[in-house]
């Protein structure tokens, strides 16, 4: 397949987009604010100010939030133990906490962060009472903040996993067509790959990524039924890993020995590898072929210097 072009983005003027700084401070916040605001304050939390986002013009708040009403949204990455502890420690020396999170209000009371599930924990291991939020009145925002989710650079494992517990909780109150969440998920395979990472923890999806990024696509169909497609797709998939398992466990025996031996293996039997044509490859004829030469793969032939020519797997 092609390549797709990139879409070049316009060069721009300086100091030609948005808003001044007195445009942001102002004028009179409207309604919506006003009334979030009252809301902020009778569940015991705090407003400093409110203003317009400089570069959309977009309202928000600025507000100091009891730490016990805010949580993580539930489909972020598991907290890293290590994380919170190097972070609890630099804001202790500090004493000061510089870097609010985003938070929206949920409907019915509560507060969910989308980028700053470290940070809770950091404050709630320090023993703070309260935290520094940049409160969006759009509650949506929640599921559409992933990419800016910059405190703890995520690997592969963990956008996947991520990826796929949005998915679920958006089929359960908004189940749209898959492709109308593209913007979100941001790449199809994720999805199917945070399956794969939730039925094995260890499952290398670095390994697997590079294929089936030419196969997945986002779905016309409704989130629910898509994620029923997904989990087909996830079980072929582990099916394959489990005879790729046992593909390398021959070369080894043979007494190849290497850390990219899984992934040589892929590559052998990814029918998609010399392709060129345009034309979309079929998913479940694919997987059926990747299956099959697994189940058939003869270690016997492969020679030392096939192996040596072959490269690792891309950074998790």
């Amino acid at each position: 397949m092609g390549k797709k072009a990139r879409k070049r983005r316009k060069k721009v003027e300086p100091s030609t987009r948005g808003l001044t700084p007195r445009q942001a401070a102002g004028p009179e916040p409207p309604a919506k604010i006003r009334e979030l605001s009252e809301l902020v304050e009778s569940e015991g939390g705090a407003v400093a100010g409110a203003w317009r986002d400089p570069l959309g013009g977009h309202w928000q708040l600025l507000c100091v939030l009891p730490l016990e009403k805010v949580e993580p949204t539930p489909f972020q990455r598991d907290l890293s133990e290590a994380h919170v502890k190097r972070l609890a420690d630099r804001l202790e020396e500090l004493d000061r906490f510089l870097d609010p999170i985003i938070a929206v209000r949920r409907e019915g009371g509560g507060y969910w962060t989308p980028n700053g599930n470290h940070r809770l924990g950091a404050m709630r291991a320090l023993g703070a009472r309260a935290i520094t939020a940049l409160l969006v009145p759009e509650e949506d925002l929640a599921y559409r903040i992933l990419a800016l989710n910059t405190e703890k650079a995520h690997n592969l494992r963990e956008k996947s996993l991520e990826v796929i517990r949005m998915a679920r909780e958006l089929a359960t109150i908004d189940p749209g067509p898959e492709r109308d969440y593209a913007g979100v998920f941001e790449e199809p395979v994720f999805l199917t790959l945070g399956i794969c990472y939730e039925r094995n923890g260890r499952f290398p999806g670095s390994v697997y990524q590079p294929a089936l990024k030419r196969l997945e696509s986002f779905q016309a169909a409704r989130l629910d039924r898509a994620l029923a497609t997904r989990e087909a797709r996830a079980a072929k998939v582990m099916e394959i890993e489990e005879a790729v398992t046992t593909a390398v466990a021959a070369l080894k025996e043979r007494g190849f020995q290497s850390p990219y031996l899984k992934t040589f293996v892929v590559a052998r039997i990814d029918p998609l590898r010399f392709r060129r044509s345009e034309e979309p490859p079929d998913y479940d004829a694919t997987l059926a072929k990747m299956l099959a030469s697994a189940k058939g793969f003869n270690a016997s032939k492969i020679k030392p210097e096939q192996l040596a020519r072959s490269g690792g797997p891309p950074e998790e």
